[in-house]
């Protein structure tokens, strides 16, 4: 009997493929189940929480499961009720206030997806109070990780967080989410292949560190996901856990890891760079809306690369600190030129970076290959789904877009597919070829 992996995580039995150890989670319960009505208190007080507990919602979550889960709760303790304003927005100002709102609270109950989770984890980071959270969405996969995406002066970063203590999942409650929440999950998740090779192009460059754990966890459920849309898009409850078993392994994958990389790289670069920078009018989006559209963009990106028999050659890195504040004005400017100054090649490098790259590109490419899905893949799961797969089906035209896809390497000190193309003259070519 092949025992269960978030099981194992969770009791620090999960085999390590990087060394010859263990890992675990500092995760104490984690529930995926078809219901968990009627089992709400019980299972906040098996991840040890107690007191006075802050639930926190908004009304699309509170309607989906926030009154039910308040009303369980208080059966057993005091409940203090914290409801957000329609579409909160995870910046300093809504933190401020939640901190204010939950000042005399002993630990946050979020009842939510993205946004939520992320203001209550880091509240809770900055408060030193414990957390959990009943999940309302399959939409992304930040639930077990321990990083929320914030957004500071303009400046969306990912900003250490606390781990919940326990992650609640009712799949009938994820089955009856809004459509392009489940969507937007599947989208999250297939960057996946992504993002693993975008890390791993940094390791043979820089040998900056690089784990198999991460990936090793979502093989198992992957391809079911993959091969499913349609039964997902029909609320199928085995589709359902598939999902959400990815999404909490991916997360979980990035506490692991100490950091964002297994499950965000370039693609998360250009929709950050998208939050960042597009018109105020524009409709609302999805995180994992916008990544399936970035994540085709990045796959055909790097495999225009992987496809050449002859590796690139980089050159110094051209862009300067003004050009980012003429691009971005002098205060996010300044900021994402703290980052991406740490990742330019000087004149001193090329020629080392150059050699590396001609002797080991095909063991690189094989390598690559062995771990990639395809762009025409995902772009078929992708559509059966019904998600976006083009910029103007995230509210963006061809032109935004593309100045996306050439400044998001800019956001952050994390070399990508996008930093490589760039530092080879090759990018604004390889960017009109997909147009």
């Amino acid at each position: 009997m092949v025992e269960d992996t978030i099981a194992l995580l969770i009791q620090g039995r999960y085999p390590d493929p990087d060394t010859d150890g263990f890992i675990g989670v500092p995760i104490r319960s984690i529930v995926i189940e078809n219901s968990l009505a009627g089992h709400e208190a019980d299972l906040v007080k098996e991840a040890g929480l107690s007191g006075r507990l802050a639930v926190v919602s908004d009304p699309n979550t509170r309607t989906a499961m926030g009154d039910r889960v308040a009303r369980a709760l208080s059966a057993a303790g005091t409940v203090v009720p914290v409801e957000l304003g329609d579409h909160p927005h995870p910046d300093g100002d809504t933190v401020s206030a939640l901190e204010t709102q939950t000042m005399g609270c002993d630990a946050l109950v979020a009842v939510g997806s993205g946004t939520i989770n992320d203001l209550c984890k880091f509240v809770a980071a900055r408060t030193d109070k414990p957390y959990a959270v009943f999940a309302t969405a399959p939409s992304m996969n930040g639930y077990t990780s321990a990083n929320a995406a914030i957004t500071v002066e303009g400046h969306k970063k990912s900003f250490p967080a606390s781990t919940p203590t326990g992650v609640f999942i009712d799949l009938s409650v994820f089955s009856s989410a809004p459509a392009r929440m489940i969507r937007s999950g599947l989208g999250d998740s297939c960057c996946r292949s992504t993002a693993q090779i975008d890390w791993l192009l940094s390791h043979h460059l820089f040998g900056t560190p690089y784990r198999l754990a991460p990936f090793a966890l979502l093989a198992q459920d992957e391809p079911g996901l993959l091969g499913e849309p349609d039964a997902l898009m029909r609320g199928d409850l085995p589709a359902m856990r598939r999902l959400a078993r990815t999404l909490v392994l991916s997360g979980l994958g990035m506490t692991i890891c100490g950091g964002s990389y297994p499950a965000s790289q370039g693609e998360h670069l250009i929709s950050h760079y998208i939050d960042m920078m597009a018109p105020n009018d524009r409709p609302e989006i999805f995180h994992g809306e916008q990544i399936a559209v970035t994540t085709l963009t990045m796959a055909r990106l790097q495999e225009s690369f992987l496809s050449s028999e002859r590796p690139p050659r980089v050159r110094p890195t051209e862009t300067r600190r003004e050009d980012l504040i003429e691009h971005f004005g002098h205060d996010v400017g300044h900021a994402c030129w703290l980052e991406f100054r740490q990742k330019i090649l000087m004149s001193d490098q090329v020629d080392g970076l150059n050699a590396g790259l001609a002797e080991a590109w095909n063991t690189f490419v094989t390598h690559c290959e062995s771990i990639a899905v395809s762009s025409h893949r995902l772009e078929a799961v992708l559509s059966a789904a019904g998600a976006p797969t083009g910029p103007e089906s995230i509210g963006v035209d061809n032109d935004f877009y593309t100045a996306a896809v050439q400044h998001a390497r800019e956001l952050r000190n994390r070399y990508t597919f996008l930093d490589l193309a760039a530092d080879a003259g090759e990018l604004d070519r390889r960017i009109s070829i997909q147009r």
